[in-house]
């Protein structure tokens, strides 16, 4: 019932996903029955697949998460990440609300053992295909630990999602010298460069290397990672209005625009880091997969199909295998307190 279109995109949306993926694939969609019914006649061959779970309440996209956690039980939303915790579903997808689905999937699943942070996540074009960047917004501050633990669940989703062999991690910096950045980056960086995990780390990385692809995953805290993120959406936004002005200012030029209208649409989708849909709520007991608000049905299904493809890997035992190393290896005594001891 989220995002700014609800079932009239939702059900077109699930439609597709489940010609993409294949039999073997169901659906519990959650919300209000009057208003999904009319939206799941249109495709009669998805009726088999859907079982449509009634119930009228639902969070609105401007609603506090606080307000979502106290009022939220029993709304669409709330018995989607529900179903994740009962084993009813592999994961849940949901357009609406972040902050809301963010607080409710926390409440409901609880973060994974010894994780202290969740993390959402960005694919971003690359000139070499997809790179994940993560934090985008999930915090607002990171320590060295937390920023070890971003690194861990990117790579594992980023194998999960786009395969080959070990993903490389770099992490962003203001420089690739090893005195650059603050004591939380350089302490982070030690344990990455200390600890053997099931990825290779880069080292340093900065902001030009995103676009690059010099590596399969870039951590950074949420502060930095939402400014990154927001910041090319309006370059790219920018970029299109310039272009779509330039096109129109002559009768020669927009007869150019409408020849080239499919391969514009390609760049800015291509150019785009917000416009790859399905971003996981990384850290959590459980799949949670956040689809954007604007999502038109091809985007839905997008992010359907990202969910499929985590529950069927094995991304979670690999978070926890090296979560495992990590608190392993903050639990032994530096130096200095070997030497006290």
């Amino acid at each position: 019932m989220g995002g700014d279109h609800g079932p009239s995109v939702v059900i077109p949306g699930l439609a597709l996903a489940a010609a993409e993926m294949g039999p073997g694939v169901r659906f519990l969609v959650h919300g209000d029955e009057a208003k999904i019914a009319p939206e799941l006649a249109r495709h009669t061959a998805l009726k088999a697949l859907v079982e449509i779970r009634h119930t009228e309440k639902f969070v609105a996209m401007d609603e506090k998460p606080a307000q979502a956690m106290r009022r939220g039980k029993g709304s669409s939303v709330w018995n989607a990440v529900e179903a994740v915790k009962t084993g009813e579903a592999v994961a849940a997808v949901s357009a609406g609300n972040t902050g809301a689905l963010m607080a409710i999937s926390m409440l409901i699943l609880r973060l994974a053992a010894d994780i202290n942070r969740p993390a959402l996540t960005a694919s971003w074009p690359t000139a070499g295909g997809i790179t994940t960047v993560l934090d985008v917004g999930a915090n607002v501050e990171s320590d060295a630990e937390q920023l070890v633990e971003f690194a861990i669940m990117g790579a594992a989703f980023h194998h999960a999602l786009h395969g080959g062999g070990r993903p490389t991690v770099g992490l962003l910096n203001v420089g690739s010298e090893e005195q650059k950045g603050h004591e939380e980056v350089r302490e982070a960086h030690a344990l990455l460069r200390a600890t053997d995990f099931e990825f290779d780390y880069h080292g340093f990385v900065e902001g030009d290397d995103i676009a690059k692809g010099t590596v399969n995953v870039v951590v950074t805290d949420g502060f930095t990672g939402n400014i990154l993120l927001k910041t090319a959406e309006g370059v790219v936004r920018f970029i299109a209005n310039e272009l779509r002005g330039a096109l129109k200012s002559s009768p020669l030029n927009m007869m150019g625009a409408l020849l080239a209208t499919s391969g514009l649409k390609s760049l800015r989708t291509k150019l785009d880091p917000g416009a790859v849909n399905g971003a996981p709520l990384l850290g959590l007991n459980g799949i949670v997969i956040k689809s954007h608000g604007s999502a038109d049905a091809k985007s839905y299904a997008a992010a359907v199909v990202v969910a499929a493809d985590l529950a069927r890997s094995d991304f979670l035992a690999q978070i926890d295998r090296s979560v495992k190393r990590l608190t392993a290896v903050l639990a032994q005594p530096t130096p200095a307190q070997a030497e006290s001891v």
